[in-house]
């Protein structure tokens, strides 16, 4: 088969050192997109060597994380630590051919040769100290179990790749030093363990941060030693603030778990990420996951860093919430909700078709609606209109009183309603009628308008409320 003919495969190969976070995420929905456009797989691997920092909690958290952006993977996840086997395999295969060795420095011992280059103005790097020692030495110093590490002989070459994102990138050898790649032999370190993954998993493409540029060349090189192909490599660009500084920890390192708390719909976050870095064709900004795996292209990818807006998610996430159907919408709402409130099904459901427009997050429902539940007890002050008084305020709320009184049941309704109250505004003033009748069902200064209120109320709730403003008037 020839590349050209082979199946796109592409990874996303967390650690479970901590949850879910934001940059972590991208990196994942970049994979998808690119192997859903390219009908390839998308594999998940997680990263969990490092024994002491890796926790279940973590990845319960990124699995979860996953499922609710809706990051399907195509086979069972990969775990490293289910791997050793694998890794010892080729980690012997390089000692047995001296492309690896075992070193012995002491930490004390690689500070002051780092200090020492350092002085010298030289970029710091292994000095390569334990490179030739003898066979017998080393089988001795194991004998007598000497901390040490292995580490691969770095070829003095120049390294050169194609990044589908930035185009040549081109590295002198000379400047990286052997670099370790295990900790013993059955104890991989993730750069070693991720080249013997991607080549038995058979991965193509290599999407990235580009934070993992300077791993790529030590990655090709321990590829080529083990007679390896390398696969397509594409380097994301970094997020930044507003003001285009590396954006702080409080945003690249928040969890999946947290946007997810605060109201946010897995389709605008996705459609969020996809723009930070990336943008179709056409100058577009609300796109369904559909549209974006079809229009998703790695050559679209910007090369300077991405800017995170969160006025931008809010406005993307209050685009999807109101091409949300209803009926799903009033699910979603619900984890946000006091239970009780849906059991009112009729007005739970209509409430939230009078306040889709008004959201930005899903948590907003309950601040926004809450009226139509609870009727809160509100200051008489605010049924008045401008300087109208008192007492024309109640006459005007009986006015409407009257006439919604005659509207059957059945004819209760927004249409209705305005036909049959808009001719006396003509008479009677528009905020002089409007403003103290939206107040008297809403309880506040800010809500949805009368008819649209009255609408979900119906007859019965919009009569007991304008008649408790007119009492609250004496």
């Amino acid at each position: 088969m020839t590349e050209t003919h082979k199946k796109i495969r592409v990874r996303f190969a967390p650690s479970p050192t901590g949850f879910l976070h934001f940059g972590g995420a991208r990196t994942a929905l970049f994979n998808w997109l690119f192997a859903k456009n390219h009908k390839g797989d998308f594999i998940l691997r997680i990263e969990d060597t490092d024994k002491k920092r890796s926790l279940p909690e973590y990845e319960k958290d990124l699995i979860d994380g996953l499922k609710w952006l809706g990051l399907e993977w195509d086979e069972k996840p990969h775990k490293q630590s289910e791997r050793t086997k694998i890794y010892e395999k080729y980690l012997k295969k390089l000692l047995d051919e001296d492309k690896a060795y075992y070193c012995f420095c002491s930490k004390e011992e690689l500070e002051k040769d780092r200090q020492a280059m350092m002085a010298q103005g030289l970029a710091p790097k292994y000095s390569g100290r334990c490179r030739h020692l003898l066979k017998e030495k080393v089988v001795q110093k194991l004998k007598n179990k000497e901390q040490s590490v292995i580490r691969f002989k770095i070829p003095l070459t120049e390294v050169e790749f194609h990044d589908l994102i930035r185009g040549k990138i081109v590295f002198n050898s000379e400047l990286i030093g052997d670099t370790v790649i295990a900790k013993s032999i059955n104890s991989p370190v993730f750069i070693f363990a991720g080249v013997v993954d991607d080549y038995e998993m058979k991965i193509t493409h290599i999407i990235r941060g580009e934070d993992h540029i300077s791993n790529t060349p030590k990655q090709i090189l321990i590829q080529m030693a083990l007679g390896f192909e390398t696969p397509k490599y594409a380097h994301l660009p970094l997020i930044l603030a507003p003001d285009k500084r590396k954006l702080s920890k409080r945003y690249t390192e928040i969890s999946l778990n947290d946007f997810r708390k605060n109201g946010y719909l897995p389709e605008a976050l996705i459609n969020f990420m996809a723009l930070l870095g990336w943008h179709p064709k056409e100058d577009r900004e609300v796109l369904t996951i559909e549209e974006l795996i079809k229009e998703f292209d790695i050559r679209r990818v910007q090369k300077g860093g991405a800017i995170f807006n969160l006025e931008k998610l809010e406005w993307l996430n209050a685009q999807h919430i109101k091409n949300l159907k209803t009926e799903i919408l009033a699910k979603e709402i619900k984890k946000f909700i006091p239970e009780s409130w849906p059991e009112k099904e009729e007005i739970f459901i209509k409430a939230v078709e009078t306040e889709k427009n008004r959201m930005k997050r899903l948590t907003d429902f309950r601040e926004l609606a809450d009226f139509f539940f609870d009727f809160p007890d509100y200051e008489t002050e605010i049924l008045f209109w401008r300087d109208l008084d008192k007492e024309k305020t109640k006459s005007n709320l009986k006015i409407i009183y009257d006439e919604l009184e005659k509207i059957f049941k059945v004819d209760f309704n927004k249409n209705k309603l305005e036909n049959a109250i808009m001719p006396l505004t003509e008479v009677w003033g528009r905020g002089e009628l409007l403003w103290p009748l939206r107040v008297s069902l809403s309880g506040k200064r800010a809500s949805p308008g009368p008819f649209e209120i009255m609408d979900v109320l119906g007859k019965e709730e919009t009569l007991k409320r304008i008649n408790m403003a007119i009492e609250k008037l004496g």
